[in-house]
């Protein structure tokens, strides 16, 4: 073989090679179930949901750049993708990670409530957004987002608008949602407090759950018994920073989840939690 030939065989071997490994291991790294990690990012949220599919959902950025660490831990190095982007609420424990986020990541659309808040870190937010163009989406009813044919999310409040309102607690335009996967559900609450659960119970909605996201980190407002009573969590996950100057989470809201029968995880013990669905169960990985 002429020594041209094979140099131009080698090389187009090697190309082949190029493509085909990310392939193989994109596919081969598919998540076969439904993952849901609850990225450990101190003192805030951000819940990166994989589904079968390969769909990559974030809720909620945490309140610095660790996320960007946490994402890279979480995703294949060459998955830079976001399908869906939520904000629960703009306060900055929630939205300044996502600024990165936006950065160094194509972020396919987002869902917010667009309720006012003019600290610096949101209107950055705003800014990114508008500046890579990517479609906004505002909730303001109770209402179903299919990510597949087996997994979908449940809006389940703001049940109306709340764009360009201020409200006297921003936690409780926290957007509350179901993950729901086969017979499998996760309630994800941002930092709704009292009076959202009051309104979730009022509404009538199926809140029951295996998997609760504690709210506002475990406070003392939020996490009321009438609300664990409805839910039935068997497991609880806190979403929290070690030693916060906060005192989160409260202990009475411990001692009422363990009464509950709740198996807790918390992100200031344990780190990122990795919880799994197969559709009929719930385990942590």
């Amino acid at each position: 073989m002429p020594a041209r030939v094979y140099k131009i065989l080698l090389i187009l071997g090697i190309a082949a090679m190029v493509v085909a490994i990310p392939l193989f291991w994109l596919t081969y790294n598919a998540p076969r179930n439904l993952e849901v990690n609850f990225l450990d990012v101190g003192q805030g949220d951000a819940v990166l949901i994989k589904t079968p599919g390969g769909q990559n959902v974030l809720i909620d950025g945490g309140p610095d750049k660790t996320v960007i660490k946490r994402l890279g831990e979480n995703l294949p190095w060459w998955d830079k993708q976001i399908d869906l982007m939520i904000l629960t609420h703009p306060h900055d424990d929630h939205v300044t990670g996502l600024i990165e986020v936006l950065k160094r990541y194509r972020v396919k659309r987002i869902l917010y409530t667009g309720a006012t808040h003019n600290a610096p870190n949101y209107l950055t937010w705003l800014k990114t957004v508008r500046d890579k163009e990517v479609p906004l989406t505002i909730v303001d009813k109770a209402r179903t987002v299919a990510l597949s044919q087996s997994v979908k999310l449940e809006i389940l409040y703001p049940e109306k608008s709340l764009l360009n309102k201020t409200l006297a607690d921003l936690n409780d335009s926290s957007i509350v949602l179901q993950l729901i996967y086969g017979q499998n559900k996760f309630l994800l609450t941002g930092d709704a407090g009292l009076a959202v659960e009051k309104a979730l119970l009022a509404s009538g909605a199926d809140l029951a759950a295996d998997v609760l996201k504690v709210g506002h980190h475990g406070s003392e407002y939020s996490t009321s018994q009438e609300f664990l009573d409805k839910v039935k969590p068997r497991l609880a996950v806190i979403m929290v920073g070690k030693d916060n100057d906060f005192g989160h989470p409260n202990l009475r809201i411990i001692k009422r989840l363990e009464r509950a029968g709740a198996r807790i995880f918390r992100t200031d013990g344990v780190g990122t939690v990795k919880l799994k669905s197969d559709g009929m169960k719930v385990w942590l990985d």
